[in-house]
């Protein structure tokens, strides 16, 4: 598919999924009292009769929501086909390789200390959310360094290795994470669990401004970077030779998409398979440029964990199913195709 028609088809499928999210709980609201309601605080008055309520939920509950979903599913989508590029390797993902875990780590960490020491408490949510990020930014850099020393054998990288490190890595913090869950009171205890399951319940305007420049700053970066991880995609001395300055590269993409994936992390805890899944949809049908790669997968993102988080508040509701639980269920079917997808490769090398 060419990538004007690409373009057009994931902007309309983001715009058509949007307007769905909106009006799907607990109270309908038609698609077109969405955009009604929507246009009306824009100043553009459609004949299409809604109420106030209606407006209320849709404003104030509703769109910061999906507005929410749409900054993760991008930001993490985007970082998912960063560090692919990045490493080389199709496996590499935030959250298998480690670095969600990491984010997770210091998030819970924080979210003991500010319960328990009053002197570092924050009743201010914006700067609350700021440290969070920091906190989350820190630890997910801190993991990604690391996994990525691990994971290289003669100076390149390897997936196996890149697989073991991540699950080592994770592991560890995730059997942190619990130390100090463990230790936690049972208020803590409850907002820890959020973190580690997933959710955009929490979800509101002052969380949402909080998150904007975090996941805005990777998103338009990082594909200014798609011509340099084309040429990186040959190999290090390949891409050094070619004028590419490969430490910077490397200090770029995981700057950028640690922030983007601590961001994510601080506001709705993990959100698993979403880098993952993305970029191979996507180049199936575009093909390995990241110059086209990474904007797609910020559309398609925004999309599908949109999507997502309608399953889990709607599919046991009243409750609500974490989203975390929705994204790794729909992407370890996926996931395991990919291994499989190596191990035939693999084969054919043998053979």
């Amino acid at each position: 598919m060419k990538p004007r028609w690409l373009t057009i088809s994931l902007i309309v499928l983001l715009v058509v999924t949007v307007i769905l999210a909106c009006g799907i709980g607990a109270m309908s609201i038609a698609p077109a009292q969405v955009v009604a309601i929507l246009l009306g605080k824009a100043g553009i008055q459609l004949p299409v009769a809604y109420d106030e309520g209606m407006a209320n939920v849709l404003l104030q509950i509703r769109l910061p929501r999906v507005v929410m979903a749409v900054l993760i599913g991008s930001g993490l989508a985007v970082a998912g086909a960063a560090l692919q590029g990045l490493f080389r390797n199709p496996m590499a993902d935030p959250s298998l390789i480690g670095i969600s875990w990491g984010a997770s780590l210091s998030a819970v960490v924080v979210i003991v200390l500010l319960s328990s020491q009053p002197i570092l408490r924050i009743d201010s949510v914006i700067p609350r959310y700021y440290l969070l990020n920091a906190m989350t930014f820190a630890g997910a850099c801190l993991t990604s360094m690391l996994v990525f020393r691990l994971s290289k054998i003669g100076g390149r990288s390897s997936i196996i290795t890149l697989l073991l490190a991540g699950i080592a890595i994770g592991t560890l913090c995730r059997a942190l994470t619990d130390l100090v869950t463990y230790v936690a009171n049972d208020e803590e205890l409850r907002t820890a669990t959020f973190w580690t399951m997933g959710s955009l319940g929490g979800a509101s305007w002052t969380s949402v401004l909080a998150l904007l420049p975090f996941i805005f700053i990777p998103l338009a970066l990082l594909p200014i970077l798609g011509k340099s991880l084309n040429v990186y995609a040959l190999g290090e001395n390949e891409a050094a030779y070619l004028g590419i300055n490969v430490k910077r590269l490397k200090t770029l993409v995981i700057v950028l998409t640690t922030l983007s994936v601590g961001a994510s992390v601080a506001v709705a805890g993990i959100i698993g398979f979403v880098g993952l899944i993305v970029p191979h949809m996507l180049r199936s049908i575009a093909g390995n440029d990241h110059r086209i790669l990474l904007p797609h997968c910020a559309l398609l993102g925004a999309a599908l964990l949109t999507l997502a988080d309608v399953v889990s508040r709607t599919l046991i509701a009243p409750a609500e199913l974490p989203i975390g639980i929705v994204t790794a269920i729909l992407g370890t079917p996926v996931f395991i195709a990919l291994l499989l997808k190596q191990k035939k490769q693999l084969r054919h090398l043998a053979s």
